[in-house]
């Protein structure tokens, strides 16, 4: 077993009887995520923080946006927070210490309109179909950007037959909140990860999508083959994976990765 490999198991063997009390030296602790998970992390950081005494400090921007800086070896991670396929390909890499994931949440997509807004129909595919050719303008997260929900909205138009006819009057967001641009009227209409579209004042949820069209998108963690303090950052990983994060998950809009 590679020496970084050991560390982990070590890590992880240990972690459940150090995770929730302080450690002798405090560590800091650099974590990079996907946007959609922002809510879920701040608030674990905060009590991870708290419980014990170690600094979490997290950068956010879309997968495609980490995926290219860790592999063009612009950004360093003790922790990363991507989906599984970003977690295995970096694996794959020899960015992350293979064994390491852990699948935390996923969440699914919805859709946001102005608080004062009327309520569309998107209870069924047609409703949903109907409720965007409506709209003046629709808002989601360029492909480009690399956002998994982006990526996922781009597909459904197509194979809704509607891509052209939307992408004539979409709001395209780089990163962040699509909700932002719904909010101060720039787009009538958003689609993005429900998770994303709660904590966004001046919006409402309308709902998830239908279900024969809804897409999960799972967040997991995985060590960094280079993580400063790979005890800490494995304490840490362990915590998110942890029965502790469920209530927090639940919280901010998302739901347990598996049942």
């Amino acid at each position: 077993m590679p020496p970084v490999a050991k560390v982990v198991v070590a890590a992880l063997a240990l972690a459940a009887s150090v995770s929730g009390m302080a450690v002798a030296a405090a560590a800091e602790i650099k974590v990079v995520s996907g946007g959609a998970f922002k809510q879920v992390l701040s608030a674990l950081a905060a009590q991870y923080e708290k419980e014990s005494g170690n600094k979490i400090d997290v950068i956010y921007q879309t997968v495609g946006q980490h995926l290219a800086l860790i592999r063009s070896g612009r950004e360093d991670f003790d922790v990363a927070v991507l989906t599984p396929d970003a977690i295995d390909s970096l694996a794959n890499d020899g960015k992350i210490v293979a064994g390491s994931r852990a699948d935390l949440a996923k969440t699914g997509v919805g859709v946001a309109v102005k608080a004062s807004a009327p309520v569309p129909d998107i209870s069924t595919v047609d409703a949903f179909k109907q409720a965007l050719l409506a709209a003046k303008s629709v808002a989601y997260i360029d492909p480009k950007a690399g956002g998994s929900s982006g990526i996922y909205v781009e597909r459904l138009l197509e194979r809704l037959g509607i891509a052209d006819r939307i992408k004539a009057k979409a709001v395209l967001v780089q990163g962040g909140a699509v909700a932002d641009h719904v909010a101060n009227g720039e787009a009538e209409i958003g689609v993005h990860q429900i998770s994303e579209i709660l904590p966004v004042a001046g919006v409402k949820l309308v709902g998830p999508l239908p279900a024969e069209i809804q897409n999960y998108t799972i967040y997991a963690a995985g060590l960094g083959t280079r993580a400063r303090d790979a005890m800490a950052a494995g304490a840490f990983l362990h915590f998110l994976a942890s029965s502790r994060a469920l209530p927090v998950i639940r919280a901010k809009g998302m739901e347990a990765a598996s049942p």
